[in-house]
């Protein structure tokens, strides 16, 4: 087949793992793949090189933004349409809102045969803004009947565009976000090493969390129990893997407590050195306010981690609630406390919890099962859609 992904920008996150490990997968099964994307722009670093290097063909438009451009946007539909129409695609894949809304216009205008669009996360629930979420909202119903299949990477998505009146049951499946599971399995660095590097002494309990430092993922409800937690454990430390705008704001929050010390903040590290730094801690959370089905997740679980997480959007499906961690009511702080309270108190329910997390995400979220589940709906919409 030939196949055409479509994806705002390239820089490090969810999403954009997803959708080169869609690429490699499909580029290495002998398919023709395209990635069609915008400049990779932003502090939170760029994917670029490693599309690029990969083997299949990259184009880049520069006219593509994450925000509402209408003269660039407009700009992008019209480049996207000559793209299309020289590469005859069987299938176009979109990913993320802006990429999603244009991209699906204009391979319909193409007459595409396949499209089909990733939901990794609602772009109607992102913005704090009414009037942007109402915008969004409406472009989507406009857009769905444009798609001949809406992937969703949790449930959860599935059933909450359907609430909002996006598309029709029939057109949805599921497929769960994959990832390269070998590494988590046998980090290059091993956890002693790792945690050697990083100043963690053997007796303490890392609890870790893997995110952008920005708002809505969390981080402050962290500091907020961080005094209970630390008088009561003085051997726990927290490892925050990530980098971003509210850096300064939390490490001053940290001196005002005086648990400077107990903090390690890792910076921006390239994907690579993530499965390290996940096999470095003890625990993992995540009390992020909307994900689609945060990666940190499964990356937890994948390193034999016990993981506390809020219950929004895919959580559940990522995590067994009182089998491989803990799904709590969101941002109930004193129910965060407490669950973290036991973990760090019991070392073997870490273990069991952990083992238990790694099998459930080794059957669910390896990259070579999203591949095949691709597979399974492009081939099911060309053998349809093919006269």
């Amino acid at each position: 087949m030939k196949i055409a992904h479509i994806i705002t920008r390239l820089i490090i996150g969810g999403a954009q793992e997803n959708t080169l490990l869609s690429c490699e997968g499909q580029h290495a099964r002998g398919h023709d793949v395209t990635l069609i994307t915008g400049p990779a722009e932003g502090p939170e670093g760029s994917l670029m090189f490693r599309a690029k290097s990969a083997g299949y063909r990259v184009v880049v438009i520069d006219e593509m933004k994450r925000s509402i451009l209408p003269v660039k946007d407009f700009r992008t539909y019209r480049r996207l349409q000559q793209v299309l129409r020289e590469l005859r695609p069987d299938i176009v894949h979109t990913h993320s809102s802006k990429a999603g809304i244009l991209g699906r216009w204009a391979a319909d205008a193409c007459r595409v045969p396949g499209i089909v669009h990733t939901i990794h996360g609602l772009a109607f629930t992102a913005s704090t803004s009414r009037v942007v979420n109402h915008m969004y909202r409406a472009l989507e119903r406009q857009a769905a009947p444009l798609t001949h299949r809406i992937v969703c990477v949790a449930d959860s998505m599935r059933d909450q565009s359907l609430a909002a009146g996006v598309g029709m049951p029939d057109q949805y499946v599921t497929v769960y976000s994959g990832m390269d599971t070998a590494p988590f399995l046998d980090p290059e660095i091993p956890p002693e090493i790792q945690r050697d590097r990083l100043g963690i002494r053997p007796d303490d309990v890392v609890v870790g969390t893997v995110a952008r430092l920005s708002h809505l993922k969390g981080h402050d409800d962290i500091l907020d129990i961080a005094p209970r937690l630390a008088a009561a454990h003085p051997n726990v430390r927290f490892l925050w893997v990530g980098d971003g705008v509210l850096r300064g704001h939390f490490q001053v929050r940290m001196d005002q407590m005086g648990l400077r010390n107990r903090f390690i903040i890792t910076g921006m590290v390239p994907p690579e050195q993530v499965p390290s730094l996940v096999g470095a801690m003890d625990i993992l959370v995540h009390p992020s306010r909307r994900e689609g089905l945060a990666r940190a997740l499964p990356q937890g679980h994948l390193a034999a981690k016990p993981v506390i997480t809020y219950d929004i959007d895919g959580a559940k499906e990522a995590v067994e609630h009182g089998v491989s961690g803990y799904v709590i009511d969101p941002f109930d702080k004193e129910e965060f406390l407490h669950r973290l309270q036991t973990l760090l108190a019991n070392a073997t329910l870490r273990t069991t919890f952990g083992l238990a997390g790694q099998a459930h995400a080794l059957a669910r979220f390896d990259t070579s099962v999203m591949v095949e589940e691709l597979e399974k709906v492009y081939a099911e919409l060309t053998t349809r859609l093919t006269p």
